[in-house]
């Protein structure tokens, strides 16, 4: 695990400055490369072959620089590169030798997270990619005459000055609570897209952009296996993908544990391959705890398992926490990620998680109407909506029905806004432009079923836009790796081609998973609902964070209020809007992380 960046025409750019701000993802060592008007940099966090994994990598006319894992590199090797002569035992070696015999062809047989730059001195171009998820970022920055890239956006801010901001990207962050596909907080610079290679000509600038994995032809395949077929395919390849993502690492691979079937499921089949596999639960003050739970997991299987106790110092630490990001970020799970990342690196240095069985396998509470046809039961109901009182408890029947009727009228973004993140919908109309209408267009171009397209959307945008970048940034702030067996190749093909009958059935959620946890896990884990980091956000907001909130707030030139009346905001603060306490607070949290990365730039 590492952090890359390259430099094009950029005579200017202070590299010392752009290897010290992602010395955290890579803080064992680095390297430089210059070739005519290119420089590659590379910081490395040394798990794969600790003695002769430096980068960047020569092989003849070509150059890498490499962050990630392929974990199958060695099969790959014995598969598709019989003819090559390792010097290496690394898997940047592998990944420059398949690029070299298969260019844009190799991504066929990678199981890995990545964002790679190849320097093609034969083409006179620059080879960019990332997974077929995005786990692992890369950001680009170019202007007419140069061109940056870089892991962090910070890393380009912290060189290339005076970055405009792109306040339609602003916008809509504030109304969906993330920056959508490509789009970051500025104009120039962008997100390379998960899925994709970019082919960049050094002498031109030009690039050609070509999206290499595409899980949508997996939703359209025939369903062909039956269930238990289904069934016996998903417990092989969750083995083969714990199993490689456990042992190729040449430190101890952790886990993380919680009361939930992803976590534990990885945790079960884990402990097959490692004897004592060391595993991590957390109480965090105020949230709520799950180590009975996961302790049940742990005995069961015999893992050496912490229970960690953490206090959060959120005054102190919460700027420090958001600007981590680059960018607004108000998904408040940031917050326990960072702390309880922080405890794990105290034990080791690569962690497995259950990032992605919600957004594959149907494990929010909002896919089962989509399921069962419910949508089209509660439209007929909508109209009750106004002589109904909002709710305010955020897990009851009430809340639940509540937001279903609301939800049924509409349709597009309004759609799946309501039904996801759920913001300012129903409260304040932001401007409508011409981001939020791709947004829109986006939504409505999905032609599956109800369940498949949420899950597609909420795969390419929640997942992508959100919660993969909150758990990399919050583990390699601590230079902290996080792997995650469910996004592994073979079960990102697989999963969308399953029915859907198999994912939600009545009102279960992730059916298969649950029926296979039978076999693995404690029988009180099997029903629980699906709970993530419950924050405390209402907490936060009225009590330790409120004079933060308010500071920031308060004052009639937020630069919230470009986007929001300042009268509304005003009204938010002193609980003069009608709307539910969680809503409120939710809003609040959205310009605040706002208002701290403004206040930074």
């Amino acid at each position: 695990m590492c952090a890359i960046a390259g430099v094009l025409n950029c005579d200017s750019v202070d590299l010392e400055l752009l290897k010290d701000v992602l010395h955290h993802r890579g803080p064992d060592e680095n390297g430089e490369y210059s070739y005519k008007n290119l420089t590659l940099l590379h910081t490395r966090l040394a798990i794969q072959d600790l003695s002769c994994g430096q980068q960047p990598f020569l092989h003849e006319d070509f150059v890498i620089v490499f962050n990630g894992e392929i974990y199958n590199h060695l099969e790959i090797r014995d598969v598709y590169l019989k003819e090559f002569s390792f010097k290496t035992h690394s898997d940047t070696e592998t990944l420059l030798y398949m690029y070299i015999k298969y260019k844009e062809k190799m991504f066929d047989a990678l199981d890995g997270m990545f964002a790679f730059a190849i320097l093609d001195k034969k083409e006179n171009r620059l080879f960019l990619a990332r997974d077929r998820s995005g786990k692992k970022p890369l950001y680009l920055y170019k202007n007419e005459n140069s061109l940056l890239f870089a892991s962090e956006l910070n890393a380009i801010k912290s060189v290339v000055p005076n970055l405009v901001i792109d306040e339609e990207s602003i916008a809509a962050y504030l109304r969906s609570g993330f920056f959508f596909k490509e789009k970051t907080p500025y104009r120039d610079v962008e997100t390379i897209l998960a899925g994709h290679y970019y082919e960049l000509n050094l002498s031109t600038l030009e690039i050609k952009k070509e999206q290499y994995f595409n899980i949508l032809d997996f939703y359209t395949e025939e369903k062909l296996l039956s269930y238990e077929e289904s069934k016996e395919r998903l417990e092989r390849l969750l083995h083969r993908s714990v199993k490689d993502r456990l042992l190729s690492s040449d430190l101890e691979v952790g886990a993380f544990l919680s009361g939930g079937i992803d976590s534990s499921l990885v945790v079960a089949i884990a402990s097959e391959y490692a004897e004592k596999l060391k595993t991590f639960t957390v109480r965090f003050d105020g949230a709520y705890d799950e180590s009975s739970l996961a302790r049940l997991t742990a005995q069961k299987y015999g893992t050496q398992h912490y229970e960690l106790d953490i206090s959060m110092h959120l005054k102190e630490d919460i700027e420090k926490i958001l600007l981590n990001y680059g960018m607004p970020f108000m998904d408040s799970s940031a917050v326990p990620s960072y702390y309880v990342s922080a405890e794990a690196k105290k034990y080791v240095t690569v962690v497995l998680n259950g990032d992605g069985a919600d957004e594959l396998f149907g494990g929010y509470r909002r896919y089962v109407p989509l399921k069962n046809g419910w949508i089209s039961i509660a439209r007929k109901l909508s109209s009750l909506l106004h002589i109904l009182p909002q709710p305010h408890n955020k897990k009851s029947i009430y809340n639940f029905a509540y937001r279903l009727l609301s939800i049924s009228s509409k349709e597009g973004l309004d759609f799946y806004l309501s039904a996801t993140v759920d913001i300012f919908e129903d409260s304040y109309g932001l401007k409508e432009n011409a981001l939020l209408e791709r947004m829109d267009s986006f939504v409505r171009s999905m032609q599956l079923d109800p369940l498949s397209t949420m899950l597609y959307l909420d795969f390419n945008m929640l997942l992508f836009s959100d919660l993969l970048v909150k758990m990399d940034i919050a583990t390699m702030a601590h230079s902290l790796e996080g792997r995650s067996p469910f996004l592994s190749k073979y079960i990102l093909e697989f999963a969308p081609t399953l029915h859907s009958d198999y994912k939600i059935k009545g009102s279960t959620t992730k059916y298969i998973l649950r029926d296979l946890a039978k076999k693995y896990l404690p029988s009180e884990l099997i029903t629980q609902p699906k709970r993530g980091f419950e924050v405390p956000l209402k907490s936060w907001v009225e009590h330790e964070l409120r004079e933060n909130i308010f500071d920031k707030l308060e004052k009639k030139e937020s630069y919230s209020s470009h986007f929001i009346s300042n009268s509304f905001i005003q009204k938010l603060l002193h609980k003069k809007v009608n709307v539910s306490e969680e809503k409120r607070v939710k809003m609040l949290w959205t310009m605040y992380a706002l208002e701290v990365w403004k206040d930074n730039q």
